[in-house]
């Protein structure tokens, strides 16, 4: 089997795994040694295809949950994920080392996503009910209330996590890619900015302009079901 044959057939065993819903929070990235991952790399340059594996795997979730966050679909997040793998086994080599790898893997999956996208030519996604936007089609919040992450304890909650797939799902793409890489993956700003192709100033104003926008869609409950007079409401509106 090429080396090419054996990475695929890697990678596709463990699609499974790495079809976990990206709504939810993504566990923070486990921290390797740059100096052992870049000299994992030198190896899989010179000759050790079998370790190209070891040198994707603590990556293998950030690569599909990017690649959902443009496709909002697991299967075709799955084929993406694959396929940016097998792209960056083939240009492992042309790395810039002084960057993050991790970096890198985000931003061949966007990439190979928005093409996935663009070739298929069908609508991704529902836009949230009518939505406020300028004529540039610049979200604008309902209100200027401050917005504060929804406690962690609540999100275990089935109800709340059907109803944050279904806001995620309802961002427009150049929000939701922000909203995941930050908020989900916990890319910084400047690692954002270079996944995305886009400037820090534009990845802070589009996060900004995400999290109103699931604030807004969250806030009034799942149905309209929270209620300010019992209480219940304080649940995902801390204000």
């Amino acid at each position: 089997m090429t080396g090419s044959g054996a990475i695929r057939s890697a990678v596709a065993d463990r699609k499974a795994g790495m079809a976990t819903s990206s709504a939810l929070p993504a566990p923070r990235r486990a921290g390797r040694d740059p100096q052992e991952e870049i000299a994992l790399i030198d190896r899989v340059c010179a000759g050790e295809k079998h370790l190209f594996y070891e040198l994707i795997q603590p990556y293998e979730r950030s690569v599909y949950i990017a690649a959902h966050s443009v496709l909002q679909n697991e299967a075709d997040a799955e084929e993406v994920a694959q396929e940016a793998f097998l792209k960056a086994f083939g240009n492992l080599a042309s790395f810039r080392k002084e960057s993050k790898f991790s970096t890198w893997l985000i931003q061949i999956s966007i990439n190979e996503a928005r093409m996935k996208r663009r070739k298929d030519r069908k609508p991704l996604y529902e836009s949230i009910d009518e939505p406020q936007t300028d004529n540039e089609g610049d979200y604008f919040p309902r209100d200027f209330a401050d917005w504060r992450e929804i406690p962690s304890e609540t999100l275990q909650r089935s109800e709340l996590r059907q109803a944050l797939q279904k806001a995620l799902a309802a961002l427009d793409t150049k929000y939701r890619e922000v909203f995941i890489m930050r908020d989900v993956q916990h890319l910084s700003i400047t690692e954002t900015a270079q996944a995305l192709g886009i400037t820090d100033a534009s990845v802070k104003t589009r996060l900004l302009r995400a999290r109103l926008q699931m604030r807004d869609a969250l806030a009034p409950g799942f149905d309209g079901a929270w209620k300010v007079g019992d209480g219940s409401w304080k649940k995902v509106r801390p204000w």
